[in-house]
């Protein structure tokens, strides 16, 4: 015993001595090899102070190209000079600049809202240093892709380029979907906004903030007690809450309108058909493209997550083994996509034209010149109110109805037993779905092989008895063999549906028409003999927050405003317009 506790402490000894010298050797190297600049503090012209690292090669005596991360996430001693290292092995110069109040920042930490004038400030101050030759580029995904955009508010000459992966948009994907509260940024909150780095300790706590949501679902407390029944005030929280339109506190985040029309440099954005935030991504894309058609844009899009599309996808996600050529290096083509701007080299081989996207079941890849061109046609399918014999389905029907009618609906929101509006997409493929409530059209089988490709829009009719109600509408493939292949959804609020600036209550008992346009992009091979489902329900569950439809504040309704059920009639004249490829 005494022998092994002997030879215990001596390899404990041994090992801690090698693992130091292993350190100092580093820390050795970073000095012999990198000159590094770690305390670095931006004044911005409002009097606050950016934190950041600046990492060059040594004996670089000639100004160049300066590559910008710009994040609310601060991981200074690994990560965050991998990567800039990484930069200067490449021949550029990188820099890393962390959201105002964090790490060294003195000033007071809210996401989103100062990035647009900070990464501003912080590029004209690197544009004057004497180891910059005048030309900035930014990369970097989820909030780093958003600071990206927010740079694009007001362009300064020296930035030429942005590479933005998954780039959040704040008020448009998260931490609402069209209008409507999502969660997860709830605990997101406090892993970035409690301290100068980040609250591993909250963020990692997820049975937390679960059991929270399961506890604010139950006691039918209003929205905006969340915090209250966490035990903690969430400031940012509240802070978002207080904004259900996108109005002006959104806006101002990143360029909004014809403030697209002045973006002039190229752009590469990566994105994923399964990004629970997609919606933001997209949504900048789709902008550019409005205002400034001939905008120097490219996308990249495939199966990945929110994180497989920021580095290199995974080969199963939720459950589906994609594609063998649906793998990519985001890292990879990110340098060569700098070298293409900065140093004439060849442009990245994936881009073949503007919008470059996979096609799921088809082990290939398309491209369009815009997002709009990813298709050539539209199935336009009518939700009907007639039972397919022996089916638990109605039919999806590409004749419209002849006569008007409707199927009805009644949602008990002090019913806390049932949640409505399963449509969250793990696991991507099921062997069943939930038909307990809300209702699902199915298609015939198709007689050929088709491509949908784009995303999927329509109107529905309804009446409801009250004046507002969030939608849920999911698209699945049912394949020959009997399984649901989640294709893609939509989350929102009807009284937001024709402008998400402005709520327009709904007149209650009057046949309202709801459009929806911005669900989430995909692209796949359906075989022949796959049918087409739509699922159609009314938001309700633990995870978003609960719209009683009574017109006041939604954050402020509470379990007493459910004294009336929701009563709906959905009307057969209602559609969905699935955008398809066709070859010929």
């Amino acid at each position: 015993m005494k022998s092994f506790l002997f030879f215990l402490i001596f390899f404990t000894a041994v090992f801690t001595t090698s693992a130091q010298q292993t350190k100092m050797a580093k820390s050795e190297d970073l000095k012999n090899v990198y000159d590094v600049q770690d305390s670095v503090m931006i004044k911005t012209r409002d009097g606050a102070f950016i934190s950041a690292i600046v990492v060059k090669k040594k004996g670089i005596t000639a100004p160049k190209t300066v590559l910008l991360q710009y994040t609310i996430y601060v991981r200074d001693k690994e990560r965050d000079l991998k990567s800039l290292k990484e930069a200067a092995d490449k021949d550029y110069i990188g820099v890393i600049a962390y959201s105002r109040g964090k790490r060294f920042s003195p000033n007071e930490i809210f996401p989103y809202e100062n990035d647009a004038n900070d990464t501003y400030d912080v590029i004209d101050w690197i544009s004057k240093q004497k180891w910059c030759n005048g030309n900035v580029g930014m990369y970097g995904g989820s909030y780093n892709g958003f600071t990206q955009w927010a740079a694009c508010k007001k362009m300064h000459p020296a930035l030429k380029t942005i590479v933005p992966y998954v780039a959040n948009r704040p008020g448009m994907g998260l931490p609402m979907e069209n209008n409507v509260f999502i969660n997860p940024n709830y605990e997101w909150s406090f892993y970035v906004g409690n301290n100068k780095y980040l609250d591993t300790i909250a963020g990692n706590d997820r049975q937390r903030f679960r059991n929270m949501m399961f506890k604010w679902w139950n006691s039918g407390a209003a929205y905006k007690k969340m915090d209250s029944i966490d035990g903690t005030p969430n400031r940012l929280f509240q802070r978002w809450i207080s904004h259900p339109s996108f109005d002006d506190y959104w806006q101002k985040m990143t360029p909004y309108g014809k403030e697209f029309a002045e973006i002039n440099i190229p752009v590469l954005a990566i994105d994923g058909y399964y990004n629970d935030s997609q919606n933001s991504g997209l949504y900048y894309l789709r902008e550019l493209e409005k205002y400034n058609p001939k905008a120097n844009h490219y996308l990249i899009i495939g199966p990945y997550s929110h994180f497989g599309a920021q580095r290199e996808g995974a080969p199963v996600i939720n459950g589906y083994k994609v594609d063998a050529n649906a793998l990519i290096n985001t890292n990879k083509i990110t340098f060569e996509w700098f070298d293409f701007i900065f140093k004439n080299g060849p442009k990245p081989e994936i881009l073949k034209d503007r919008i470059n996207y996979q096609v799921m079941g088809a082990d290939k890849w398309g491209s369009a010149p815009s997002i709009d061109k990813m298709n050539n046609n539209f199935l336009t399918l009518y939700l009907t109110n007639s039972k397919i014999k022996s089916e638990k389905f109605y039919s999806l029907n590409s004749k419209k109805p002849a006569k008007k009618e409707f199927l009805s609906q009644e949602v008990d929101f002090a019913d806390r037993q049932i949640s409505n509006n399963d449509y969250y997409p793990d696991p991507i493929i099921k062997k069943e779905i939930e038909t307990s409530n809300g209702f699902a059209f199915i298609s015939d089988p198709l007689k050929e092989p088709i491509v949908i490709s784009g995303s999927f829009l329509g109107e529905i009719k309804a009446s409801i008895n009250k004046k507002d109600m969030d939608i849920g509408i999911t698209l699945y493939e049912v394949t020959p063999d009997g399984e649901y292949f989640h294709l893609s959804y939509f989350i929102g609020r009807a009284s937001y549906a024709k402008d998400s600036t402005i709520r327009n209550l709904l007149q209650p008992n009057q046949i309202q028409s709801i459009p929806f346009v911005n669900s989430h992009l995909v692209s796949k091979q359906l075989r022949k003999g796959s049918r087409l489902l739509i699922a159609l329900n009314v938001n309700k569950n633990p995870f978003s927050e609960l719209n009683y439809g009574t017109g006041k504040i939604v954050t402020e309704e509470n379990i007493k405003d459910a004294k009336e059920p929701l009563k709906i009639k959905w009307y057969n004249d209602s559609f969905v317009k699935i955008p398809i490829l066709n070859n010929n």
